[in-house]
């Protein structure tokens, strides 16, 4: 590669070759309409109410469209699109611009404005992202009200799609028979327009800055490479004959990787690992299913509490962990307890905001702070056990007691459920993250307590470096190979070990295949990935 390569960060995996098609801001999403007073505030309500009733018709059609070309994940976006067209708090936002006597058009960019940037402001990356959303919907409602135009010109045969962002419904609209990348100036891997990509299986680089847009232009050559966020722009004839090898390469090795389907994740010496699956929700089952991997070794729960106006009750809870273990059978899924706080503001929790989120009230903490909040949750848990092979999992951990706090409760709660002869298994397996130093170090102490370690190195990485993963600034000193890292995660499998404690890796270093040695060498028992990565790692460990 040359210096013309532009750096960005993948947000699908693959290589892509094809020719450069600028997507265009709209008006609607780059210019504010006329600040005007309407003078008849009931008849703006009117039209804002018709272009809701539009803009929700639009988005179930977006949904369906969805719904086939990438699945019922991606098709969801669209349904929580649907839901923030309702959503009290900027129901009431247009309500106030409205009554202080502005037309609709400028009463819905302003109000949804300052909903966007309260999420843009947020530390959490999930969170954040979700602006992106707000604004999506700000354009739709204005062009449903006639302000602003949808750019629909055809696309190339073997587009990459270049724009300085693109939002979700922008995405969802391309055309999948001819986009083959893309690649946007900025974005975020945790935005909604990331996982579409993922789901559409198209590859894709994001955040890449402004020099992508006056460097490329319509009509040129561009390679892409999801794997490692890297762009090549006009590529000369060598580094396109470079790239289309490459390009082939990769293909083969992906039709060798569907070979492993049904084959143990083990090393040519005969060392077992088991390789597991992470996922947000019942949504990601059919590609966990599909990745054939050995079951759930993450379920982030905090996904039921996000994106709602009150906690989700024992009964929604229950529905989605029976569903859970149902369709995955015989196969472990290990859930996660609420992992939110202060870093991911759920309004109805309360959080006060923090000088330190990822060193405040998060996570177990939050939850032994609300011990109703919390014993809802388990109950729901135990109460679902009886349907499959349940581990339950508690994040944050950082001392003896806080775990003795936590079998206290579990022991409360299961004897509540004895009482109203409400069934639940006896063979729940309990397990803690071990993602601060403190815990990895009285790791000899912990293992005696439960059944399981799962590592969470995206945090133990974090909090040994003592650097913000969220800052990209930092990126050049996040070094998520140090010795200081892999040391812990040693001393933890041998403390786990001597105790008859399982260890799993369910951070982002499990897909590492650089670390997948060092990892079977340590003796970890399990290694939990995204389904897309189920294969891959799969291979290293069968290949060596």
């Amino acid at each position: 590669m040359t210096e013309k390569v532009l750096k960005g960060r993948g947000a699908c995996h693959g290589i892509a070759i094809g020719t450069a098609y600028t997507v265009r801001e709209t008006d609607s999403v780059s210019a504010a309409p006329p600040q005007r007073m309407s003078g008849d505030a009931s008849a703006e309500a009117v039209r804002l109410e018709a272009a809701k009733e539009r803009a929700a018709g639009e988005l179930d059609a977006l949904y369906q469209k969805t719904l086939s070309d990438a699945g019922e994940e991606a098709a969801e976006i669209f349904s929580i699109h649907g839901m923030l067209l309702e959503d009290e708090d900027i129901c009431l936002a247009l309500k106030d611009q409205l009554a202080s006597g502005y037309t609709a058009e400028y009463a819905v960019f302003v109000a949804l404005e300052d909903v966007a940037q309260s999420f843009f402001a947020m530390d959490d990356p999930y969170l954040s992202a979700r602006g992106a959303d707000v604004l999506d919907i700000r354009g739709r409602l204005l062009r449903c009200l006639g302000f602003g135009t949808q750019e629909s010109a055809e696309l190339p045969r073997d587009a990459i799609v270049i724009a300085r962002d693109l939002s979700p419904s922008q995405t969802a609209s391309l055309d999948t028979k001819r986009v083959k990348g893309i690649v946007t100036a900025a974005g975020s891997v945790s935005s909604h327009t990331a996982i579409l990509a993922r789901s559409m299986g198209i590859p894709a680089v994001i955040g890449v800055g402004d020099e992508l847009l006056r460097c490329v232009r319509d009509g040129d050559t561009v390679v892409v490479d999801g794997r490692v966020g890297e762009v090549l722009p006009s590529p000369s004839q060598d580094e396109l004959s470079e790239a289309r090898k490459r390009l082939a390469d990769y293909l083969e090795s992906e039709e060798q990787l569907t070979l492993l389907k049904g084959l143990e994740t083990v090393t040519p010496d005969g060392q077992k690992i088991e390789l597991c699956a992470n996922v947000g929700s019942v949504r990601d089952l059919d590609s966990v299913i599909a990745s054939d991997a050995e079951g759930i070794g993450l379920f982030r729960s905090e996904q039921l509490y996000l994106e709602r106006m009150s906690a989700p009750n024992e009964e929604e809870q229950l529905r989605v962990y029976r569903e859970l273990l149902l369709r995955m059978g015989q196969k472990r899924v290990i859930i996660r307890t609420l992992d939110v706080g202060a870093d991911k503001q759920v309004g109805y929790l309360g959080c006060e905001k923090e000088e330190n989120p990822a060193l405040g009230l998060r996570a177990i903490r939050l939850c032994l702070d609300r011990p109703v909040l919390f014993r809802t949750q388990l109950s729901a848990l135990f109460r679902a056990s009886v349907y499959g092979r349940l581990g339950i999992m508690f994040p944050m951990i950082t001392s003896v007691c806080e775990v003795e706090r936590i079998l206290a409760l579990c022991d409360e709660v299961k004897s509540d459920l004895a009482a109203r002869d409400v069934p639940f298994s006896a063979d729940v397996e309990i397990g803690i993250m071990i993602e601060t130093p403190a815990a990895a170090v009285i790791s000899d102490r912990l293992a005696p307590l439960v059944d399981f370690f799962s590592i969470g190195t995206n945090d133990l990485t974090q909090y040994t470096l003592a650097i913000d993963r969220q800052n990209p600034s930092l990126d050049g000193y996040l070094d998520t190979h140090h010795e200081a890292v892999l040391r812990l995660i040693e001393l933890t499998v041998k403390n786990a070990h001597a105790h008859g404690t399982r260890v799993g890796i369910c951070g982002e270093l499990a897909a590492d295949t650089g670390l997948t040695e060092f990892f079977l060498r340590a003796g970890v028992d399990e290694l939990s990935v995204a389904p897309s990565e189920v294969l891959r790692v799969r291979g290293k460990v069968r290949n060596g």
